[in-house]
């Protein structure tokens, strides 16, 4: 059974809309960002760089990927309430006719 390839992205993305000059080439860095009141760094991060003027262009996979584990909710299951005939969602009782 052959062996699974990795996606391969492609290196480059294209011209810079910053400069319109330099090409968008992918790298990997450490990426860096504020939550709450810490900082919060991810190594090999993937990012489109600029050759020329140094624009970074993050990738959006892995920012989706990144605000998702960054998400305090994630892993914490909703909980739902089942409210009583004739609550309403305030818990107050509702006119009956």
């Amino acid at each position: 059974m052959p062996e699974e390839q990795p996606e391969e992205r492609p290196q480059y993305y294209g011209l810079c809309s910053e400069c319109q000059t330099g090409i968008l080439r992918l790298q990997h860095i450490t990426y860096f960002t504020w939550l709450n009141e810490e900082l919060v760094t991810v190594p090999n991060f993937p990012a489109w760089i600029c050759d020329v003027c140094g624009r970074r262009e993050y990738d959006a996979r892995a920012i989706t990927w990144l605000n998702t584990l960054l998400n305090p909710e994630t892993g914490h299951r909703r909980v739902y309430h089942r409210r009583k005939p004739g609550t309403s969602r305030l818990n107050r009782p509702q006119p009956r006719d």
